[in-house]
């Protein structure tokens, strides 16, 4: 089960709106076949399994991260594959919550007379596919947010010079997380400022290309920005109010942007549950947000941010600079958004600190 995990993983942020699953069949010791998730979402893992394995599937183990799907779409359910492999035992580790599924492959694969054991690694497969699981259960993606500051939480000068607080590391650390994620967020502020490529540079991934999203309620991203003109290089979508002008909305359409609408929220801003809502629609699962201040401090404090990649570099700016994540209002303690320390690695000469939200 851990090989079919660490399989899982390659199709992280080229599968969605599937999960990313893995499958290894086994007989007396020996892998007969492996198979992962394909980008786009097709063939699925136990396909590409049991293509590897041809006719020595039959009373082989299968071991799958997900529950075999029990559905017709553009491919026949992979519970059926597997029972017309005729395999004789399909490990699961865990059950696939899509009401299309939510069962009915492991029902299928018992009334074939195939042995199935569920629970394996139960954890570690749900964390390959937190993004899946959250869209499913509260119809957005999973949002990581990513911060790069120095040691005292600042993010720039006073005069907004920013580049590089961290090392060339970890921005490469940064460019893999983009790597498997589906979407990158940024607010407007940030498209304006930084002029961010929002791509992935890294030697055999140039070919990951997330979906880039401008959250831009006022339209202030100019049709000639570069994350305009090379949307036909990258899908690049715009998120912004309903109510904007229709002309011009064509024409980041006309330009190759996708543009969603979402409504404002009670304080008269572009409401950050909607935006999410509409790419979670869209099929987005793991969603990385790379800025700005005033993003990262709204999803905070809304408790919309479920992972926290941190990046410190050794370095202190002072109280005049700018701070990662800008104010939350807050007056209590007990009413901060709390995390959990997950890892902490070296990066170069910068630290990278991974947080899991606390429910």
């Amino acid at each position: 089960m851990q090989a079919a995990l660490a399989l899982a993983r390659r199709g992280r942020g080229r599968v969605a709106p599937n999960p990313a699953v893995g499958c290894v069949l086994v007989r007396d010791g020996c892998v007969l076949g492996r198979g992962w998730t394909q980008p786009g979402g097709r063939p699925h893992a136990e396909t590409e399994a049991l293509d590897r394995a041809g006719a020595a599937a039959r009373d082989a183990t299968a071991y799958v991260t997900l529950e075999p799907c029990a559905h017709h779409g553009r491919t026949p359910p992979c519970a059926e594959a597997l029972i017309a492999a005729e395999i004789g035992r399909c490990v699961v580790a865990l059950e696939d919550p899509d009401p299309r599924v939510a069962g009915g492959g492991l029902d299928q694969l018992r009334k074939a007379g195939i042995a199935v054991d569920l629970g394996l690694l139960a954890e570690s497969a749900a964390e390959v596919n937190a993004g899946y699981l959250m869209r499913l259960a509260a119809g957005r993606p999973l949002v990581t947010l990513k911060l790069a500051t120095t040691l005292d939480g600042r993010i720039a000068t006073k005069s907004g010079e920013s580049r590089w607080i961290t090392g060339p590391a970890a921005r490469a650390r940064t460019h893999l997380l983009r790597a498997s994620s589906d979407a990158v967020l940024v607010g407007g502020g940030t498209a304006l400022a930084d002029n961010p490529r929002l791509d992935v540079r890294l030697a055999g991934l140039e070919d990951r290309a997330p979906l880039r999203v401008v959250l831009d309620g006022r339209l202030r991203l100019p049709l000639t920005h570069d994350l305009v003109l090379r949307a036909g290089d990258q899908p690049t979508c715009l998120v912004t109010r309903p109510d904007n002008d229709r002309a011009r909305l064509e024409a980041y359409r006309g330009a190759g942007l996708e543009v969603l609408e979402a409504p404002d929220d009670a304080e008269g801003n572009l409401s950050l549950e909607a935006a999410l809502q509409a790419l979670g629609a869209r099929g987005v699962n793991d969603l990385l947000v790379e800025g700005g201040g005033q993003v990262a401090a709204g999803l905070l404090s809304q408790g919309l941010v479920d992972r926290l990649v941190w990046f410190r570099a050794p370095r202190v700016i002072g109280g005049d600079g700018l701070p990662g994540a800008g104010g939350f209002g807050l007056d209590r303690l007990d009413a901060t958004p709390r995390f959990e320390r997950v890892s902490v690695a070296p990066v170069g000469e910068d630290l990278m600190e991974t947080y899991r939200r606390v429910p």
